[in-house]
């Protein structure tokens, strides 16, 4: 009876705990893709590509890419996944600064997603997906024609 009534403040605490809008952020945080948190780095030849996301966190993740041919950058983005207010999860692309253009979430799985607006000029679907160590990320048009893929590699950062 005693570990009864002393366990009780804890588990009120729990239910309000589950009940408040902070762990309800955190709840809406596990629909996104938390494995692709990272510095990311791909290199063919002179070409050379980069993508950071920041670790999924009240509700967002926030991208950065650019790529390049030898010492020229050639373009850059930045990007978000976020749950939006109604529970959805779209990805939003800004490149170049220009307006953002949004792709809903059309697939999830443990270690892929797919986001996809075929009212959109190119890309159309943008897909990630974990194989291995490497985070491979593709862009086409929505029946998966004129595809792109690039294979990145995680940066490790030094240590001290």
């Amino acid at each position: 009876m005693l570990k009864t009534l002393l366990a009780a403040p804890a588990l009120i605490a729990a239910a309000l705990m589950s009940a408040s809008p902070l762990a309800a952020a955190d709840a809406r945080d596990a629909r996104l893709p938390g494995w692709m948190a990272g510095t990311w780095m791909m290199e063919d030849g002179a070409e050379w590509s980069d993508e950071l996301w920041t670790d999924a966190r009240g509700g967002i993740m926030l991208g950065v890419a650019r790529t390049g041919f030898g010492s020229q950058l050639q373009s850059w983005e930045t990007t978000q996944i976020r749950v939006k207010p109604d529970g959805s999860v779209s990805f939003f692309a800004q490149p170049q600064g220009k307006p953002a253009s949004e792709f809903p979430m059309v697939l999830r799985s443990e270690e892929a997603i797919e986001f996809a607006n075929a009212n959109h000029d190119y890309p159309q679907r943008i897909r990630y997906w974990r194989q291995g160590k490497l985070l491979m990320a593709e862009i086409s048009r929505i029946d998966g024609s004129d595809a792109q893929r690039w294979n990145y590699r995680q940066v490790v950062p030094p240590q001290d």
